[in-house]
């Protein structure tokens, strides 16, 4: 919603600032112009990226505008999670929990967590690294490592879009002095012509320069900075939960665990420990009442 907002302001200034100067509006439409960069760029897209980049940058685009998915209540829901996963193994061993890694859409525990399930790269995190604990023969530095990889390859793969985008922004500028440089060649052709015509032309090439400056640094960069962000986000809550699950396969009690993860979480989402120790006692009461 702000990426929305942060746009129109862009525009609204730059079109705001340009009527107050006196400009006459009509002059800064021009398709032509506007085909000649927005097509070029998409052909240098289209170019530069096989096409499952494409469809991620379709998809980072609208995450974007949607805003990011990982909020303080999205920490505070995983965090209660992986309370009740290493709570229900600490009380049946990790064989108990086999089921529920083995089947997540099918376990009890984890369709209480919809947003967890729908997310097939967390979720998978989760249940493959609690797998190998299961498993056996793998010790908590192992088990670190082979997290640690996931996240590197998991965050290479989600960068891409970001850095794609961001060629395409820097390419803006020169398709707009491409744009330019047409519209000078048909100003030339039209020398000999009615002053108000050549002026009218000269007007619409710089508006390419105008148009190509514009989208490179009031929209296409800022989305893929924004993108950028989004991506270190994701990236910081699956460090959480590498820091949560190694907390508990260190020994540690699930309590303790989840308290070692929650002070992992990035300052501007992070759930205070009463929010966090109020939400595992919910399961924890719930269960008390059962056994009573």
């Amino acid at each position: 919603m702000f990426s929305i907002i942060g746009i129109v302001v862009v525009f609204g200034a730059v079109l705001g600032g340009f009527l107050m100067e006196k400009g006459p509006l009509p002059v800064l439409i021009q398709p032509s112009e506007f085909i000649i960069i927005a097509g070029a760029a998409l052909g240098t897209m289209l170019v530069g990226n096989p096409m499952f980049i494409l469809k991620k940058i379709v998809g980072c685009v609208l995450l974007v505008l949607k805003g990011s998915k990982y909020t303080r209540q999205r920490y505070l829901s995983s965090l209660k999670m992986m309370f009740q996963i290493f709570n229900k193994a600490r009380k049946a061993g990790l064989v108990g929990i086999e089921s529920d890694i083995e089947e997540p859409e099918k376990s009890p525990l984890f369709t209480k967590y919809p947003d967890f399930l729908h997310n097939h790269h967390a979720r998978d995190f989760v249940c493959d690294t609690m797998r190998m604990a299961i498993t056996g023969g793998a010790t908590p530095f192992d088990v670190d490592q082979m997290m640690e990889l996931d996240m590197e390859v998991h965050h290479a793969s989600a960068t891409q879009p970001a850095t794609a985008l961001s060629t395409v922004a820097d390419a803006l500028p020169g398709m707009g002095i491409v744009a330019a440089v047409l519209g000078v060649v048909v100003t030339m052709s039209a020398l000999g012509g009615p002053p108000e015509e050549i002026g009218h032309k000269v007007a619409a090439a710089l508006v390419g320069t105008f148009l190509g400056i514009l989208l490179c640094y009031g929209v296409v960069g800022p989305l893929s900075s924004n993108m950028s962000k989004l991506i270190d986000d994701e990236h910081a809550y699956y460090h959480v939960l590498r820091v949560v699950m190694l907390s508990f396969l260190k020994g540690m009690s699930p309590a303790l665990a989840v308290e070692v993860g929650r002070r992992a979480v990035p300052e501007h989402v992070r759930p205070s420990f009463k929010e966090v120790e109020q939400a595992c006692r919910q399961k924890d009461g719930a269960a008390d009442a059962a056994a009573a």
